[in-house]
């Protein structure tokens, strides 16, 4: 089995051989990122952690958008948005409202939470659970309001 490191090597070099300069250009993005993390923390890259990282982008290119909307810069923001939709092709599937509330009802079950105190507990146990297909924010949201 490849790993996500590899398949993102692989999509630069079929964009390279298509001459697809956005998409190359998103991708080498990703590659140089990748880079940056195994030289900084002098790790080998597995796949939980490119996951990780690749969450970690997706989210600042959509708090860029938003940025980028609100000063009327649509041109900055399309191109923030492609490179969303590149990094969206190595994230696994998102996960739907439904599977998100019965993962955290089943954390909090876990953890055994009793209020806003054991947060840290049940976030703990959800992180690794969604990495890559959901936003640890609507994540936080849904524990409080099942925590409070």
């Amino acid at each position: 089995m490849t790993t996500l490191v590899a398949t993102v090597k692989d999509a630069v070099k079929a964009a390279m051989r298509a001459k697809e300069k956005e998409r190359l250009s998103a991708l080498r993005l990703i590659t140089a990122e990748f880079k940056r993390v195994e030289v900084d923390e002098r790790i080998e890259i597995d796949d939980a952690r490119a996951l990780a990282i690749l969450d970690k982008m997706s989210k600042q290119r959509r708090d860029s958008i938003a940025q980028y909307e609100a000063a009327g810069r649509d041109d900055l923001a399309a191109v923030e948005q492609f490179e969303i939709s590149v990094l969206n092709e190595f994230l696994p599937e998102a996960l739907s409202e439904e599977e998100l509330a019965k993962l955290v009802a089943d954390a909090i079950a876990q953890s055994g939470a009793a209020g806003m105190q054991d947060m840290g507990k049940v976030m703990g146990i959800l992180k690794p659970q969604v990495q890559g297909r959901a936003d640890m924010a609507q994540i936080s949201q849904l524990v409080k309001s099942q925590l409070g």
